[in-house]
């Protein structure tokens, strides 16, 4: 089996990744067992000042230490459960330490394995204003469906306030509940929640759209690499 490392760089998506890569081992085997796997985390909030400034050549050299701890530790190839982090991942440079699964590949995958053609999605005002999304769905013939501005405000300000201090507010999951109703309302056949800490606020049941959960997805397919049911992946940064 291989050596899973998560490179976080939000709390509760990474903690949710990592919670569900090691619960699949127990839904798959019937016991307490699952690949190894490491987490390494430098706090978020050391790299704002260069997300608000677009500098995402600094975002990546501060994730790049990460995988380098991750490689140091002995993972053999890395997830990172933060869809905003990919926009830095890509940005050129010299090859990450280890190969890694891109998260929006992996949302894509599923989308179009469910037979979407137009998807709703929520993350941070970075990856809905970002390229991430709308090119990897357009490359499976699937339409990216963005919230209004003043909606993609609110998404902001809740994932940003309240998801990534633990807070989970009825009153923001009812707001994220008609936004989503809207979505549908413009002939989405799917919402994808590509913030990870989305899915700590709105569930499948809750939800009038089928949901495409980021965090969980990636730790399931980061599973399948783990136990040789999918191919290593190849991508150490930059460019898609």
């Amino acid at each position: 089996m291989k050596h899973l490392g998560i490179l976080a760089h939000s709390t509760g998506g990474a903690a949710l990744c990592f919670l569900t890569f090691c619960e699949e081992g127990f839904r798959r085997t019937g016991r307490h067992e699952h690949p190894d796997v490491t987490l390494d985390y430098t706090a978020c909030g050391y790299s704002m000042a260069a997300w608000d400034a677009g500098d995402h050549a600094a975002v990546r050299a501060t994730l790049a230490t990460s995988v380098q701890r991750l490689a140091q530790a002995g993972a053999d190839f890395f997830v990172c459960p933060d869809n905003t982090a990919h926009m830095a991942l890509e940005v050129p440079g010299p090859d990450l330490p280890l190969p890694g699964l891109h998260i929006a590949e992996v949302v894509a995958d599923q989308a179009a394995a469910e037979g979407r053609t137009r998807v709703g999605v929520l993350g941070t005002r970075y990856t809905m204003n970002g390229p991430l999304y709308p090119r990897a769905f357009a490359a499976r013939g699937i339409a990216a469906e963005l919230p209004n501005a003043e909606d993609r405000d609110l998404i902001n300000e809740v994932i940003f306030k309240e998801l990534m201090n633990g807070v989970v507010s009825d009153t923001s999951r009812q707001e994220y509940l008609r936004i989503i109703e809207r979505l549908a309302d413009r002939g989405c056949d799917a919402v994808a929640l590509v913030c990870t800490e989305i899915p700590l606020l709105i569930t499948p049941e809750v939800s009038s759209l089928p949901t495409l959960d980021s965090a969980r997805l990636v730790a399931r397919a980061a599973y399948d690499v783990a136990v040789g049911e999918r191919a290593m992946p190849e991508w150490r940064g930059g460019p898609r």
